[in-house]
């Protein structure tokens, strides 16, 4: 399956502002572009990429001041198979894991782990270990939180989720992230594109998303507490312990956005 996908952005910029932006597929599916989604601005400027400590390539550029577009739009090969499941996954001891998952235990900017153990263990401690718990999390999760882009909100904490019960995306993925490395399960926050492929019409307009891998069984796992269902065409861009690490755009100054566009449909 062939699956099209981009963005564009576009900026009324008061000064020149320094920019970061993710944009771009990460390099574990790079081998899979058709055609390569590369970083296009309008007026152009120069651009220099770098990857950061989580692995994510990532570009730094100095945006004009005035109306400045950032856009991608590329092809990439996907197999069409939803996302895998494997019931019989394994959580191992937190003495037995691999040094460089540790860092997804931890509490970070938007998962707050040390408010949220107690509830954490009163609601899972008696889950199954393994892929039964992290499954139970995503449920809770997708059942307790009310989903709506009315309710987007940057500052909402993974504790905040749970006591107002609605959010979006991102939200529905710190609160599960937050209950996961409480009960001693790496978990890690994922963005990218996700199509709509095999899903009932209407389809809504197109947007990023957010999601989760957790370690289990000796490997990442694909876990999506928003749709809380395997997808097709789940195209991965970013990812580190939540969304502070990974902020699609990051710009050093005021700005103001006034269009934002995004598509992933198959591609005849």
């Amino acid at each position: 399956m062939l699956v099209s996908l981009g963005c564009r952005f576009r900026y009324n910029l008061q000064q020149p502002t320094p920019m970061i932006a993710l944009l771009n597929v990460h390099y574990s599916r790079f081998g899979d572009l058709e055609r390569p989604d590369h970083l296009i601005t309008n007026p152009g400027v120069p651009l220099e990429s770098y990857r950061d400590g989580f692995g994510n390539w990532c570009t730094r550029l100095l945006a004009p001041a005035g109306e400045f577009v950032l856009s991608t739009d590329g092809v990439i090969r996907d197999s069409g198979a939803l996302d895998p499941v494997a019931p019989s996954a394994w959580q191992h001891a937190v003495q037995d894991l691999p040094f460089d998952t540790l860092v997804y235990l931890l509490g970070s900017r938007y998962c707050d782990t040390d408010l949220l153990s107690n509830e954490a263990w009163r609601l899972f401690g008696a889950t199954e270990p393994g892929w039964a718990r992290v499954q139970a999390i995503c449920d809770h999760v997708h059942h307790h939180v009310r989903f709506g882009y009315e309710f987007a909100r940057s500052t909402r904490t993974a504790s905040e989720t749970l006591a107002e019960q609605r959010g979006v995306c991102r939200d529905f993925t710190h609160l599960a992230i937050a209950f996961c490395r409480c009960m001693n399960i790496p978990a890690r926050y994922c963005t990218g594109y996700l199509s709509d492929i095999g899903e009932p019409l209407p389809h809504p307009s197109g947007d990023f998303a957010a999601w989760m891998e957790v370690y289990l069984g000796g490997q990442w796992w694909v876990f999506d507490p928003r749709n809380n269902t395997p997808r097709i065409a789940r195209i991965l861009m970013a990812q580190g312990r939540d969304a502070a690490d990974v902020p699609l755009t990051q710009t050093f100054g005021p700005n103001d956005l006034v269009e934002f566009k995004v598509w992933t449909e198959e591609a005849s």
